[in-house]
């Protein structure tokens, strides 16, 4: 029928929703490619904070819990400061920090655990989602364990535990957030955050022969 008459067809629906997702789409993957690249620079600037902190100390074994804690309450600071992107941030930086103190041959299982506790802890201070924060930060050092070649269980104990320790100095309710947003990326967690929540909380066993 258009042939016939000559007329050139609207396009359908389905062809302006076509053309807008792809713009869409296309805003999308810049986007994307953009924060790729923040997070990027993010991970070498604490992975180079780290390591030439560490090495200017001359004591990697002392100076590696001190130096994981105070960079993550810096970068939650920064965060805080700005008013956004401390999700974003968050895992980048765990990531650095654990590259970091292995570029030193440092003990990449308590930089873990010491940066994890510092996110949940200063998430709480300026009242984040300490549940999100803790995730992030634990997959930043999962991340961190893969390009190093750690021990990848170690180092996900080690996370898990510094979060749910630094939970369960805040609320059990932080402790459940945690807990609930940590099972399943860990193994073992929940043995971890069972021994954190209060005794008190637990059923009473059943009596034997009862």
């Amino acid at each position: 029928m258009t042939e016939q008459d000559g007329t050139t067809p609207a396009p359908s629906l389905g062809d302006r929703v076509g053309s807008s997702g792809q713009a869409v789409k296309n805003g999308i993957v810049s986007s994307l490619k953009g924060i790729n690249e923040i997070e990027a620079e993010i991970v070498s600037l604490v992975r180079s904070t780290v390591a030439n902190t560490v090495r200017a100390a001359g004591d990697v074994a002392g100076e590696t819990v001190t130096v994981a804690r105070d960079v993550m309450r810096g970068a939650i600071s920064a965060t805080e400061e700005v008013g956004a992107g401390l999700t974003l941030s968050t895992k980048s930086v765990a990531k650095g920090v654990v590259l970091g103190v292995a570029d030193v041959g440092g003990d990449v299982i308590r930089a873990a655990e010491a940066t994890v506790k510092a996110a949940v802890q200063g998430a709480a201070a300026i009242g984040a989602d300490v549940g999100v924060v803790a995730r992030r930060a634990v997959d930043g050092t999962l991340e961190a364990a893969g390009e190093i070649g750690g021990n990848v269980i170690d180092i996900a104990q080690g996370a898990a535990g510094g979060a749910i320790d630094a939970a369960g100095s805040i609320g059990k309710s932080a402790v459940n957030a945690v807990r609930e947003l940590l099972v399943g990326v860990v193994g073992g967690v929940k043995d971890i955050a069972g021994a954190a929540l209060p005794k008190h909380s637990e059923a009473p066993a059943d009596q034997p022969g009862s």
